[in-house]
């Protein structure tokens, strides 16, 4: 059963942040920004199913270069220049800012750097509304494996049926939930939740009605 959270963790590529500028370094090389992305992941999931690691800019270099060998080292470069100028989506702030006057901590778990993340929090003005910056670079290992998860678990100093991921992404909320967190989906992105994952334990059409659902969820008894 899936219980109120204290502290939240929001994944941070899609989910907080807009894709939009990779979007557009992505056109004269004419890759869409959805196949370039879903190579990405795809890399640095498979680097994970084998044990191995590559951070998030080395695995999105190499996915460029291969889906764009005949592109500019400077095109190539644009590319991953254009992470660092994500903007955040117009349903981050109101989130946060309900999830904070309830008296939950939010944190952010991401499969980019934490040095990264710091910065996009800070161009849009979101920094004193996320307690602390999680990355995979900590354990070396991709999310949705359970690890990244987990050792988030531990940073925080927190039971796992305490914290909820959130997330556009149906594959992290099935992660999450294998490591025993509480889970919200936000549709926004793939639209229909695929049925060979296990179900988030809330949802909803943007990331408000998520923590919504969240909060109204049961208080665990102590």
């Amino acid at each position: 059963m899936a219980f109120r959270p204290k502290i939240v963790l929001f994944d941070v590529v899609e989910t907080m942040f807009s894709l939009r500028p990779v979007a557009a370094a992505l056109v004269p090389l004419g890759v869409s920004v959805e196949v370039f992305f879903a190579r990405l992941l795809r890399d640095g999931f498979a680097l994970a199913a084998a044990g191995t690691y590559e951070p998030f800019r080395s695995v999105a270099s190499s996915a460029i270069g291969t889906l764009a060998p005949h592109g500019s080292s400077q095109q190539h470069d644009a590319v991953l220049a254009a992470f660092e100028q994500l903007p955040a989506h117009p349903d981050v702030d109101p989130a946060l800012t309900l999830l904070a006057e309830a008296g939950v901590t939010v944190c952010a778990l991401t499969n980019g750097s934490s040095d990264a993340t710091v910065a996009l929090l800070e161009a849009s003005g979101l920094q004193d509304k996320v307690e602390r910056v999680l990355s995979v670079d900590e354990v070396q290992r991709w999310k949705p494996a359970p690890e990244p998860y987990r050792h988030g678990a531990d940073q925080l100093g927190a039971d796992a049926r305490d914290i909820a991921l959130v997330a556009v992404h149906s594959w992290d909320v099935h992660g999450a939930h294998h490591a025993g967190l509480t889970t919200g989906w936000c549709s926004r992105l793939e639209g229909v939740y695929p049925s060979i994952f296990d179900a988030p334990d809330v949802s909803g059409t943007d990331l408000v009605a998520v923590a919504t659902g969240l909060l109204a969820l049961p208080v665990a008894s102590s």
